[in-house]
């Protein structure tokens, strides 16, 4: 793994910080001396900094992307921005398509052009592998031309284009096209594949297995945040106007049900038998995502597993920072859009 540490403490906007990759991310760039904005809606509640709200370093702003004026004063004095925010994943996005695009879509280029007028000097978007819909090629590379098959990822592709757009000197930017992330976080999602998988198979002792064979790019929730810290400080002349692929490994859905009944049924509170059932699906998706363009240019190499993943979720479990699991809908993006109504 290329080295994060000594790196110029900057002032950073991260929108959507409060979500599920950002509720990891944000400690982490707190911690390394730089001063954080979080600009969220926090959805899923206001306890997600609770760990370092007291940190004069970080500021919080509650609002939404799509208004100018919050975007402009959450964007005061930044220098930097990580992009996160977005309505994830596709059936959260087709639960409100027109939400969706709102968000996803049409807020891009204002906040955008937004960042460049506050002189912010670097701009890292999280885009989705997701873009590259179904490949024939053993390899899934950044050169091949991204085919998205819904309207979520199709607007992920689409603003990678704007901000090539956008860019000019002085204005770096770089897209970050990550895999599925698994693991534990202040913001816990357990709705991605891992997390799906250790819910139930700790809760309700039976693994559900739609298909199996489908290939699904994956990355530990940490190895996540160090990319975004990585391209945060490197040269700009080293990643401007670039695009990676972030992941860890490749496995079939079969492969990470196995893991995870592996893990879970071995273990000391939560051992046991594990069934594992499969059904048939229509969502037929496969890909295998390389990502040795951003080992290859930066250094970049994960240092976590699926299996981390797993341990980590367990662990939480244990000792209490999950609760609840099957039912608080705070663990559910879609269950929690429904809930609060949003517009």
């Amino acid at each position: 793994m290329a080295d994060t540490n000594n790196i110029t403490a900057r002032k950073i906007l991260v929108t959507g910080g409060a979500g599920y990759v950002g509720s990891a991310l944000v400690p982490r760039l707190l911690e390394a001396g730089h001063t954080v904005t979080v600009l969220d809606l926090f959805l899923y509640g206001h306890d997600v900094f609770d760990a370092v709200k007291d940190n004069p370093r970080l500021i919080q702003v509650v609002g939404d992307l799509r208004h100018e004026a919050v975007v402009e004063k959450a964007m005061a004095h930044c220098d930097s921005v990580i992009h996160l925010a977005c309505i994830s994943n596709d059936p959260s996005y087709e639960l409100d398509p027109d939400l969706g695009r709102s968000i996803n879509y049409d807020a891009f280029r204002p906040l955008v052009k937004a960042a460049k007028r506050a002189g912010v000097e670097r701009f890292i978007y999280a885009s989705s592998s997701s873009v590259y819909g179904v490949k024939d090629e053993p390899d899934v590379t950044e050169d091949l031309t991204p085919e998205p098959l819904t309207d979520y990822s199709k607007f992920k592709a689409l603003c990678e284009d704007i901000l090539e757009e956008e860019r000019e000197p002085g204005f770096t930017t770089v897209t970050l096209r990550p895999s599925t992330v698994c693991g534990w976080a202040p913001r816990q999602r357990l709705d991605v594949i891992v997390n799906i998988l250790t819910n139930h198979a700790v809760n309700n002792r039976r693994i559900k297995v739609f298909g199996g064979d489908q290939l699904r790019p994956n990355i530990h929730i940490s190895d996540m945040c160090s990319a975004y810290e990585l391209v945060l400080g490197l040269p700009a002349e080293k990643i401007d106007g670039k695009v990676y692929n972030v992941g860890y490994d490749n496995f079939t859905v079969n492969e990470l049900a196995e893991t995870v009944r592996r893990i879970v049924s071995s273990d000391n509170v939560y051992g046991g038998e594990i069934d594992v059932v499969v059904e048939p699906t229509d969502d037929n998706r496969s890909y295998k995502v390389s990502s040795e363009k951003i080992a290859r240019e930066l250094g970049y190499r994960p240092e976590k597993t699926v299996e981390d993943a797993v341990r980590d979720l367990l662990a939480a479990f244990k000792d209490g920072r999950l609760k609840d699991t099957m039912s608080d809908e705070r663990y559910y993006n879609i269950k929690t859009m429904q809930q609060t109504k949003m517009r």
